[in-house]
């Protein structure tokens, strides 16, 4: 990149947009807090379970202790609100980031792409200048937060280049739960409008909402895509979360004067152009490169993501499948052979997921040799994806209790066969 377009990213700029999103992401962040404590979420997801699924790397976060999980909740509530309002900002974003990204990393039971998204901006603005005594800020701050948005839009879109999603089986499922969309849903035109009309915004909006000529199109476009959505599924804040920051993408000018207002931005000040740091811009690059590479890693891997799951996660797969398992472990100890159901183990909501996840079923199998000290343990596993017959799903000749994680393809997972099929609208979708 030439030195003058990396100087560029040093220029002072209108903080608006950043405080805007700071303050809509601390309240929405402490909005999401409240729902766990509402609903009842961290004694079922956190407290009551034995057993949790790690992520690679990371099995050393679990759960805390005792009443650990409701204190660490508390903990990102009010680091929540102290992002949202400004009061001791940097260390309230620090911990909020820290705390979320505990619970998030918990259980891959529990993994949303919400999830994923509250965490990558807790992180965002730790590090971003976004405090409420500043007016301008260094270009490079805001053009990370509108470029990680960007992504997240694109990838979406990018991951409905799938025959399943374009077949409109999926359209199917999801339009038949409404009496508004079941005619879409009963024709072929219908379903496929849907498809297509879902790729073309996901891959359309960002462009059309920096474009003054088309803005106002674009925001009438967004408010009714994810009201839409939030509608028909359920995915908690991440629709609300992507609407009430869709005016980050809109000139500074327009949510200036009410942060003026509510005294969250300062008056206009002079602009100071901050020095050039090759570490801030080694530290965005590796950022965005991350980001970029996460969602395309699963092209590295054969077959049907939406079938092994091998890259599934972090990839912005939102809405794409409708995907059901049954699964059963059978288990040899020298005292002879059992048939072992998971939610003798695990928890149903557990037991639910990973009927459909392949390398969650190889990490109970381990649990099972260790408990029952067996000397194998093999998995019948059965799922049926977007309406094709119910086929294996894991090899019944591997012994799970001896396959470790490793980077390339798992062989023990069996290739996916038949094509999309009519999908029944009382079948559980994800």
């Amino acid at each position: 990149m030439p030195r003058r377009a990396l100087n560029a990213l040093f220029d002072p700029v209108d903080a608006a947009p950043l405080v805007y999103a700071r303050v809509v992401f601390g309240a929405c962040m402490a909005i999401e807090v409240f729902r766990y404590f509402e609903h009842g979420w961290i004694s079922e997801y956190f407290v009551r379970p034995t057993f949790f699924f790690a992520y690679p790397g990371l099995e050393w976060v679990r759960p805390l202790p005792g009443g650990g999980m409701y204190a660490l909740f508390a903990v990102a509530g009010l680091s929540a609100l102290g992002v949202a309002s400004g009061i001791a900002y940097r260390p309230a974003a620090v911990t909020l980031a820290l705390a979320w990204s505990w619970v998030f990393f918990c259980d891959q039971t529990n993994y949303l792409n919400h999830g994923y998204l509250l965490c990558l901006l807790a992180w965002l603005f730790a590090v971003v200048p976004a405090s409420p005594k500043q007016r301008q800020v260094p270009r490079w701050a805001v053009l990370l937060l509108v470029g990680q948005l960007a992504l997240v839009y694109l990838f979406g879109a990018v991951a409905k280049l799938d025959a399943d999603w374009f077949s409109g089986a999926v359209a199917r499922f999801f339009l038949s739960h409404t009496e508004v969309t079941a005619g879409l849903a009963a024709t072929q035109t219908g379903r496929i409008a849907f498809a297509v009309s879902g790729f073309l915004f996901d891959l359309l909006i960002v462009p059309a909402l920096l474009w003054r000529r088309t803005r106002v199109v674009a925001t009438l476009a967004a408010c009714t895509f994810h009201l839409t959505n939030a509608w028909l599924f359920e995915i908690g804040v991440f629709p609300w979360v992507m609407l009430a920051l869709t005016p980050v993408f809109w000139p500074p000018a327009t949510t200036a004067p009410l942060l003026e207002r509510l005294r969250l931005l300062p008056q206009a000040g002079t602009a100071e152009r901050t020095p050039y740091r090759p570490l801030i811009v080694a530290g965005v690059v590796a950022w965005f490169a991350v980001q970029v590479a996460l969602p395309l890693r699963h092209w590295l891997y054969p077959g049907q993501v939406n079938w092994t799951e091998e890259g599934h996660n972090f990839s912005w797969h939102m809405k794409l499948r409708v995907k059901r398992g049954q699964t059963r472990f059978v288990v040899t100890t020298a005292e002879g052979t059992m048939v072992v159901d998971p939610e003798d183990l695990v928890s149903p909501r557990q037991a639910s997921k990973l009927t459909t996840r392949p390398e969650m079923i190889r990490q109970l199998a381990h649990e099972l040799r260790r408990r029952f000290q067996a000397t194998s343990v093999h998995a019948d596993a059965q799922a049926t994806l977007n309406g094709r017959p119910w086929q294996a799903l894991i090899d019944p000749k591997v012994d799970l209790s001896t396959q470790e994680r490793e980077l390339g393809a798992a062989k023990w997972i069996l290739p996916l066969e038949g094509n999309a099929g009519e999908i029944d609208p009382d079948r559980d979708g994800e």
